[in-house]
């Protein structure tokens, strides 16, 4: 059986991790999803680029503050 908390705390770093990538460099992500989704057969192209940017930025900030709130979550309720 898988522990709950060491899962948790994983999921958290990949989300930070993600998080940042997207908030400093969110036209490599953007670029990233494109690609992906030209391999299974999928044409994506942002209607407006800079708001695409600014969205992809707040996604990445989001995930940032979320994966802090669950660390800091794990930890205090202990």
């Amino acid at each position: 059986m898988i522990k709950f908390l060491p899962m948790l705390i994983l999921i958290s770093i990949v989300s930070l991790l993600l998080g940042l990538f997207m908030f400093f460099k969110p036209a490599s992500a953007i670029e990233f999803q494109r690609r992906f989704y030209l391999k299974i057969n999928w044409k994506m192209e942002p209607v407006s680029m800079p708001l695409e940017i600014r969205n992809t930025r707040f996604m990445g900030l989001f995930l940032i503050v979320f994966s802090f709130i669950i660390v800091v979550y794990v930890f205090v309720a202990r």
